[in-house]
């Protein structure tokens, strides 16, 4: 993966967000975090996101929008969707969409950087 692309995470919560990207970095995986899907959006139409994990409740938008705006311009970005609540409805709708993984918080660390290797 090239320098100039990063794992993006898309997530209301300061510390989801931190910790999700100090995992990453552990990992040695470049990662950008975003607080809103708006900026995020933005950001993704002007730089190559090769993954983006995106939160399913925030207050501005939810993350199933967000993976369907994404997708409508940048339809190789994959995506990881995470949340705190397990809604059968809502997984399903996340992976019908082209999700590569429902993950419910907290998620296992290992089982994180799995399903992100595979995705990239």
């Amino acid at each position: 993966m090239p320098a100039t692309e990063s794992i993006c995470i898309v997530d209301d919560d300061p510390s989801v967000r931190q910790s999700v990207q100090r995992l990453l970095d552990s990992d040695g995986l470049d990662a950008r975090t975003f607080d809103d899907p708006e900026k995020f959006l933005t950001h993704a139409h002007e730089h190559a996101v090769p993954l983006a994990v995106l939160d399913v409740w925030m207050p501005q938008i939810d993350g199933l929008q967000v993976q369907t705006r994404l997708h409508d311009f940048s339809p190789n970005t994959r995506v990881i969707v995470m949340t705190g609540r397990d809604e059968p409805a809502t997984r399903a709708a996340a992976l019908e969409a082209g999700a590569l993984a429902y993950l419910v918080k907290p998620f296992d660390d290992e089982t994180f950087l799995r399903v992100v290797r595979e995705a990239l």
